[in-house]
């Protein structure tokens, strides 16, 4: 049997692996994961690779957009990456911060469902990317996702709020992340009204699709 061999230049499955915004994203892996194990002892340490991590998520988009490499798979994976970095920080103040552990497991649910949610209801509905959002559909998604100026203002605003807290919880820098979680708090509870506006558009998106496919089934019973 023969095989079939792809045309010169074409673009394979391993191609895209190697996107250069998607070896950004395995960066960005790999950061989160080095914070993870210095979280509990190395707080400085920690700050600085979080803090590249945030840096790298700015980078990736524009590189993507630069050499034209563009992917699912690198919307999935920074998306995917960003829940589980700050996931993993969530976790932590959890630790650190027992009686305000339902606070921080409310704001984490609301943070993976809203964003889960509202990607999956994007690509299901064809659009090419979450990041697509009309104006009419959403004023405040649309200026959150179309801006990149602002998107990153308020990611920033809402990660430095968690450091701060994370700071907070160390006498050495008790005062610096106390002033750095309430410099970031509006940021942060923008983030949280995109994260509601954003669920509730994705469930309505979802079920005016499963509407109009009960109507064609029944039209064709």
């Amino acid at each position: 049997m023969s095989s079939t061999k792809m045309p010169a230049g074409s673009t394979t499955a391993n191609t895209v692996f190697w996107y250069i915004p998607n070896q950004i994203g395995y960066m960005r892996v790999l950061t989160a994961v080095i914070s993870f194990f210095t979280m509990h002892n190395y707080p400085v340490f920690t700050g600085l690779v979080y803090g590249i991590s945030c840096l790298l998520d700015a980078l990736d988009g524009t590189m993507a957009r630069k050499y034209n490499q563009v992917s699912t798979l690198g919307a999935v994976l920074d998306m995917v990456t960003d829940r589980s970095t700050t996931s993993g920080l969530t976790c932590f103040l959890c630790y650190k911060f027992p009686s305000w552990c339902v606070i921080f497991q409310l704001l984490l649910a609301l943070d993976i469902s809203s964003h889960y949610m509202h990607m999956y209801a994007t690509l299901s509905s064809g659009t090419t990317s979450h990041k697509n959002v009309s104006n009419e559909s959403s004023k405040l998604l649309h200026l959150y996702y179309t801006r990149r100026d602002v998107l990153f203002t308020i990611c920033f605003f809402n990660e430095s709020f968690y450091g701060g807290l994370y700071l907070f919880a160390y006498d050495n820098y008790h005062t610096f992340g106390k002033w750095v979680a309430l410099i970031s708090l509006p940021g942060f509870i923008f983030k949280q009204i995109t994260n509601v506006i954003q669920l509730q558009r994705a469930a309505l998106i979802l079920a005016t699709s499963d509407a109009t496919k009960a109507n064609e089934r029944a039209k064709s019973n």
